[in-house]
């Protein structure tokens, strides 16, 4: 496959403001794309999208426990808005809504 499968623009509008998890979740693509499953490829994308977006809610919540240790209530309030847009990102009315490109991608050079 000649080119990079793209992230869904979703994802992209809604991590704007997190540019290394935009870079975490194009490697994660990246490494899926180099030994695909050979049935249903598109879908190991998305499951290779959904593992990342999964440790972004982890790390997330960690935040969100260091934050409220700490007793800041603007680091409080601040990791709660990237858990939830994290949460956001990974449902399928959030980040995994518009997957076109992606299909797109996969239909074009697997044939599927």
């Amino acid at each position: 496959m000649p080119s990079l499968p793209p992230i869904p623009p979703r994802l992209r509008e809604l991590l704007k403001d997190y540019p290394d998890h935009l870079e975490r979740l194009q490697e994660s693509l990246n490494d899926y794309i180099r030994a695909p499953f050979r049935v249903m490829p598109f879908d190991g994308a998305i499951w290779s999208l959904e593992g990342t977006l999964g440790s972004f809610i982890s790390e997330a919540r960690e935040e969100l426990k260091i934050a409220e240790a700490s007793g800041n209530a603007e680091a409080i309030e601040k990791a709660k808005a990237k858990d939830v847009l994290m949460f956001r990102a990974h449902s399928v009315n959030g980040g995994m809504s518009d997957l076109h490109d992606l299909r797109a991608y996969f239909q074009q050079y697997t044939g599927m």
